[in-house]
């Protein structure tokens, strides 16, 4: 595996890597973010969900088709030899992940990978078998350089939601999002003696930053991806 950073102009908190790992005879990126100790997140990931102390995200793209039926253990067996000790988020994606973007707003930062391959609402009629849906496609990792409260992270994750259905609809898309996207949202544990921030919702000081953050990332991100899905369409085309 080689490692390669990118960093983003303005990124002070959240740094991923890019890297590499040789998988099914295809050399297959993941994103990485060393976020290190004092990091509280809550995340819909199969890997390190729900809220709690957490050091490291792992965003790792896998093959179309994915089947595997031990997602968790895949996500370890990328993470160990990353140097990805202790509890971390592991999130599993289709879409392209190098081609991952970025938003920042007053110090609420957003890296978000985007492949709007099957768009869906939320609210839909019942469609066929239930079963599981294929890798998360829009995967978003948001942090504050704030402490916030259990709530205030669970609102937070919401904000981050809304603003990316935000996003998806001004870039052209009728859906919510896609049927497996994940959310991650980071901030910093709460130091003793002092109250964490009680809010995160869309009018709050940094809901609204996060807000901002995450729908520039995807807006970019959703527009990038229906030019690369053009383009391949055309190709595809071209040589049939």
């Amino acid at each position: 595996m080689s490692t390669i950073p990118q960093p983003r102009e303005g990124a002070a908190l959240l740094r991923p890597e890019l890297v590499y790992r040789d998988e099914d005879g295809t050399r297959r990126p993941a994103l990485v973010w060393r976020a290190g100790p004092g990091r509280r997140m809550a995340s819909s990931a199969l890997l390190g969900g729900g809220i709690g102390e957490r050091a490291w995200v792992l965003n790792m793209q896998v093959r179309p088709g994915y089947d595997r039926m031990d997602p968790v253990t895949h996500l370890g067996e990328v993470a160990a030899p990353l140097g990805l000790t202790g509890t971390g988020v592991g999130l599993l994606t289709a879409a392209e992940v190098a081609a991952w973007t970025y938003g920042a707003d007053e110090g609420a930062e957003a890296a978000v990978t985007t492949g709007v391959g099957l768009p869906t609402w939320a609210a839909s009629p019942a469609e066929g078998a239930a079963g599981s849906p294929p890798p998360g496609t829009i995967n978003i990792v948001a942090a504050v350089p704030v402490a916030l409260s259990d709530a205030a992270l669970v609102n937070a994750v919401a904000t981050v939601t809304e603003a990316k259905v935000q996003a998806l609809l001004d870039a052209g898309y009728a859906c919510t999002g896609t049927p497996s996207d994940a959310v991650c949202v980071a901030a910093h544990t709460p130091a003793p003696g002092i109250p964490p921030e009680p809010f995160g919702g869309p009018r709050s000081p940094w809901g609204a930053r996060l807000a901002r953050a995450v729908y520039a990332a995807v807006l970019h991100g959703a527009l990038a991806d229906r030019e690369r899905r053009r383009v391949a369409a055309h190709d595809t085309t071209r040589t049939s």
